[in-house]
């Protein structure tokens, strides 16, 4: 159990307008900061107040990116609860990244008890609005000084939080996707199943340039035979066929989204098929065209399930669900987000509550 030394800030933040939060602008008025030495282990872990760092322009992390981060919420419920939604999960996938990276790794028992200190003290900035949410960024940083391609000896682990407005502000609106077969986010034996920063540096070009085309995202086919999907921006993508649903494995090159597991767990417990394997975007096209693409949807922290109205892949188009939401991505979103707020019970044990707000 970490020992986390607590100097609170002399002069608080005025808070946000939570009808004007947007995401990841404004920042609470803390943060945790815990260092790594290859004598000392993890030590000095501590809350304080937010503020730049000074970093040597020679810091390992800037040249040869050795770093790595992950993305959680805290949410405040009806009753005034501040809770968190599945953090061991995402602690030990912060494990993984970390063995991956080269990265000494952060028990998860500390790394949960990390963040559930800093949502703690900074409280005040849950928000209080539908669909609003604290937004929890813990990530690690090589902090050695030198050239030289060689793993970090010495590191900075820290969480930042940033109070986040509702995702679908003005109500679900499925989007348009490009399905990208130029450019890929992974391939086998690389770093797609981390949530480093590279993977998402590397996806820039193909998004604008989806963007500029008028769509919402891109959909990843896999790095080798460019043929079969994985994910779809930055979250996980699943497809309804014929009433079975399907998604990438996570063998490697697929993030293994918090919210993608959730999912599948709850799809399983109602009845349906979920098959996760090899799936070809040339038999999503087809089953489209037939008719039997019943829904499609991503899945991920951010817009917890979001739902796809269109396929573009080599100029052919697929529309689906009408260009509506889906009953099934329905159900999906209002069970998790239901009981990420509170608003149903959580009969799964994925809650792990913080505090009193």
């Amino acid at each position: 159990m970490l020992d986390i030394k607590i100097t609170k800030t002399t002069a608080p933040k005025a808070k946000p307008d939570e009808s004007k939060l947007g995401f990841g602008k404004i920042f609470s008025d803390h943060m945790f900061l815990m260092d790594y030495a290859p004598d000392k282990g993890w030590y000095d872990a501590r809350i304080v107040p937010y503020a730049p760092f000074v970093l040597d322009p020679a810091c390992v992390v800037f040249h040869y990116a050795q770093e790595l981060f992950e993305g959680m919420k805290a949410y405040r419920t009806a009753e005034n609860d501040i809770q968190l939604f599945r953090p061991e999960c995402n602690g030990q996938r912060m494990q993984d990244s970390c063995d991956r990276m080269c990265i000494p790794q952060i028990p998860v028992d500390d790394y949960v008890q990390a963040v559930k200190a800093l949502v703690e003290i900074d409280k005040d900035w849950v928000p209080h609005s539908e669909g609003a949410s604290l937004y929890i960024r813990p990530f690690i940083i090589a902090t050695d000084v030198g050239m030289g391609v060689h793993a970090s000896k010495n590191y900075t682990f820290c969480i930042i939080c940033s109070p986040s407005g509702a995702y679908y502000a003005s109500g679900i609106d499925p989007v348009r996707i490009y399905v990208e077969d130029e450019y890929i986010r992974a391939a086998p034996g690389l770093t797609g199943f981390t949530k480093c920063g590279g993977n998402y540096a590397a996806s820039i070009k193909a998004g604008e340039l989806a963007e500029q085309k008028g769509f919402a995202q891109v959909l990843w086919l896999d790095g080798v035979e460019k043929k079969y999907v994985e994910e779809v921006g930055a979250m996980n993508i699943f497809f309804m066929i014929d009433g079975k649903i399907y998604t990438a494995a996570c063998v490697g090159t697929v993030l293994p989204g918090v919210t993608r597991r959730s999912c599948i767990e709850l799809l399983k417990d109602w009845g349906y098929e979920v098959i996760e394997g090899k799936l070809a975007i040339a038999d999503i096209m087809k089953a489209g065209h037939e008719g039997r693409l019943d829904e499609v949807f991503g899945t991920g922290t951010a817009a917890v399930v979001s739902p796809v109205k269109e396929l573009d892949w080599k100029g052919d188009k697929v529309d689906i669900s009408g260009g509506k939401i889906g009953p099934v991505t329905q159900r999906l979103y209002d069970t998790m987000t239901g009981i990420q707020w509170g608003k149903l019970p959580d009969t799964k044990g994925w809650i792990v509550p913080v505090c009193k707000g």
